[in-house]
């Protein structure tokens, strides 16, 4: 392999490393929040865990469908109607929030070295792949701030750290150093 397809290939690689904590995040703080309380907007003002769960899995089918040949804004994705809470049941918020993500898996692992090279459109403006990438990584990353902010108040006192628990770190740094944990 050439510098450039090495480069290539560890960015796709590095993307999907952190496309997959970030989920894994979520999915671990969706996981501490009863049922009903999915649905809870903390106030008028900002979405639900559920809302924001239909924003983000609707946003990456759209962008990751046909990724390379088609606008990453699809004519059959309603972006308004995601921000309606309209699920009656976890399994539903869980199957269209994995609907995205599976997508996105998919497209990211047969990308190959020179498809990053390629250039995509987003609502008609284009952006190179690797940008197209990162704008991908920026949005769901600001999205499961909130999932996991909101999760953290719904869940109270029952909330378990999802990350290094305060004054922790020393013990989690010895704990992991070296190991490439954030690789698997």
């Amino acid at each position: 392999m050439n510098d450039y397809e090495n480069l290539a290939t560890e960015i796709a690689a590095s993307a999907t490393a952190s496309f997959r904590a970030n989920k894994s995040w979520a999915d671990n703080a969706i996981a501490q929040v009863a049922d009903e309380k999915l649905h809870v907007a903390l106030d008028e003002n900002t979405n639900s865990i559920a809302v924001i769960m239909k924003h983000v899995g609707g946003n990456l089918k759209s962008r990751w469908t046909d990724f390379l040949s088609t606008d990453g804004e699809k004519s059959w994705r309603n972006r308004d109607d995601e921000f309606i809470d309209s699920f009656t049941n976890r399994e539903e918020i869980l199957n269209h929030w994995e609907e995205g993500w599976a997508c996105l898996f998919a497209t990211l692992a047969v990308l190959q070295p020179e498809d990053l090279s390629k250039s995509v459109t987003i609502r008609g403006e284009a952006h190179s792949v690797p940008l197209a990438i990162h704008r991908s990584l920026a949005h769901c990353a600001y999205h499961i701030g909130q999932i996991i902010l909101v999760a953290r108040v719904l869940a109270g006192d029952e909330w378990e750290t999802i990350t290094i628990p305060r004054g922790e770190s020393g013990t989690y740094n010895q704990s992991v150093w070296g190991k490439g944990h954030y690789k698997k």
